[in-house]
């Protein structure tokens, strides 16, 4: 069985530039995905420059992104929705599986699933409405 851990893979920024060209190509054909990306990206060339520092950061810990991606998602939470991050990471994994070796790959996945759900906690997690009251709270015990 193929052991993930968070090492940092040999991914150059020039593979990973390839590789978000290629999944936003894909992401803006998207049925569900796309018209939210067009509406959301004026200047695709700079957006995919901003992404390959993102993942730089998260992949080769360059620290090259200086951004928030919790602000710039919370931007749009009236057009998204917790599935449409799972929709994301079945784009995101059918991608760097096609691109990378399996090990490789899993690292891809394993780091965009923890991102996936670090920001729909923090834009979908509402304990307010999943907080339950006592049964019965005038009960008493006798």
């Amino acid at each position: 069985m193929l052991q993930v851990s968070d090492t940092q893979p040999a991914v150059s920024d020039s593979e990973l530039r390839e590789l978000l060209g290629e999944f936003y190509g894909l992401v803006r054909e998207d049925a569900v995905l796309g018209p939210i990306f067009e509406r959301a990206i004026d200047d695709w060339p700079a957006h995919l420059e901003r992404l390959t520092a993102f993942w730089s950061s998260v992949m080769r810990g360059s620290g090259a992104y200086k951004g928030n991606p919790f602000a710039a998602h919370r931007r749009h939470l009236d057009e998204i929705d917790p599935g449409m991050f799972d929709r994301w990471l079945g784009i995101w994994r059918a991608t760097t599986s096609r691109r990378f070796p399996p090990e490789i790959a899993a690292i891809f996945h394993l780091k965009a699933d923890r991102i996936g759900e670090s920001l729909k906690a923090a834009l979908f997690f509402r304990p307010e409405l999943t907080q339950t009251s006592p049964a019965n709270p005038t009960s008493k015990s006798g």
